[in-house]
């Protein structure tokens, strides 16, 4: 999955710095997600990648260093400003995040509801539109109970795309779904990236995921970024971080992103 060396930067970290109390999270955090790609973020689990994707809506704040959204510092965004940035992001949290009270179809309707004026039939036929998109065209008067965990993280995918945002941030897509279901979603997140240009950034400790999906991947490890490349440069990095890392899960050199 090649990308082309000239792109425009949709995302960009400066010197991100964060700490909880004593413990240093992000410790001067640079790089740039490309406009149109799909970006990964791993590394081991407690290493901040969940940090990192918050601090792009500015659900955490820097202590220091700044984070752009195309022209605009985040981090310095408030009201009006800030809700304009969030507007152009669509979020998978982790579990779906359902509300267990609410069919699939009026989670995914939520979006719509807060931040639209479309009228019911606009609201349902865009609802209906992207059930189809991810395969759950006649699932939508399910309830969260009533569908499996691959399931939700479709009905939560669709959530995020209802409003047609510019990027779409993913936490975890993968997260306690077994093999084949977990490269369904791969799937469907590439599909959907093809189909409507979307932005992607990934965080995951699933190196299968992102090998498969990303145009490039950034390891994050003690807060810092130690290696940002494409899947094809990734399996064979000398870093011994990351070689430990795709010895941890079983990666050789040779896979699809030979092709890449």
């Amino acid at each position: 999955m090649a990308v082309e060396k000239e792109q425009e930067d949709i995302i960009r970290f400066e010197g991100v710095k964060k700490a909880f109390g004593a413990g240093c999270v992000l410790d001067g955090v640079d790089f740039t997600v490309h406009r149109g790609e799909t970006f990964a973020l791993v590394g081991p689990s407690g290493t901040g990648k969940s940090v990192t994707l918050k601090h792009m809506v500015r659900l955490l704040t820097p202590d220091d260093g700044n984070v752009f959204v195309g022209d605009v510092i985040v981090n310095q965004s408030s009201g009006h400003a800030l809700e304009k940035v969030r507007d152009r992001f669509g979020y998978l949290f982790q579990g779906g995040a359902l509300l267990a009270w609410m069919s699939v179809a009026e989670n995914i309707a939520l979006p719509l509801l807060e931040k639209t004026q479309l009228t019911q039939a606009e609201i349902d036929h865009r609802v209906a539109e992207v059930l189809d998109m991810v395969g759950m065209a006649h699932d939508g008067d399910k309830r969260p109970s009533e569908i499996s965990g691959g399931m939700k993280k479709r009905a939560g995918l669709a959530r995020a795309i209802v409003t047609n945002p510019d990027i779409v941030l993913y936490d975890e897509p993968t997260s306690g779904l077994d093999p084949v279901t977990s490269r369904t979603i791969d799937s469907l997140i590439d599909r959907l990236r093809e189909e409507t240009q979307i932005t992607s950034v990934v965080v995951t400790h699933d190196l299968h995921s992102a090998l498969a999906i990303a145009h490039r991947i950034a390891v994050l490890q003690d807060g810092k970024i130690i290696e940002i490349s494409t899947p094809a440069e990734f399996v064979e990095s000398r870093n011994e971080q990351v070689v430990r890392f795709l010895e941890s899960q079983y990666i050789t050199k040779r896979g699809a992103w030979e092709d890449a």
